[in-house]
């Protein structure tokens, strides 16, 4: 079975959409095999964002991202990484059609509800970042 990290932003934590997303996700068939609450710092997100680093909104990135907790997770399914970029729709979510939960939540590119694993080898990087083995179930 195939693993996927998943953040969901503190933008998703501050409209109250934490339950919408846990449904959809859900609703898909993928299942939670580790879950919860973290408030990130410029350690970790340094390392989880090292390839946007030179981007001249970066140092904006980190601030939102440390504006309160996020909550971590490990969603496992078949197909799960595209399954679940399918449903969050495009990383801007004003470009991300109804229907997906960015386009249905989202405000921006960085206020985009959700971070998703992009493939296999970054989704293997990811959850050995945020999760122990564990904490895996």
């Amino acid at each position: 079975m195939e693993k996927s990290l998943i953040l969901l932003k503190p933008d998703c934590l501050r409209v109250g959409a934490v339950g919408e997303v846990l449904s959809r996700f859900e609703g898909a068939g993928y299942s939670i095999v580790a879950c919860k609450m973290i408030q990130l710092d410029d350690t970790v997100l340094n390392e989880h964002y090292a390839h946007i680093t030179h981007l001249s909104n970066f140092p904006d990135i980190l601030e939102f991202m440390k504006s309160r907790p996020v909550i971590a997770m490990v969603l496992q399914g078949d197909n799960v990484i595209q399954g679940v970029r399918d449903l969050l729709g495009p990383t801007d979510s004003t470009k991300a059609p109804t229907g997906t939960i960015r386009g249905d939540l989202g405000t921006n590119s960085m206020q985009n509800i959700l971070h998703a694993s992009d493939g296999t080898d970054s989704a293997a990087l990811e959850i050995e970042r945020f999760f122990s083995s564990a904490e895996l179930f």
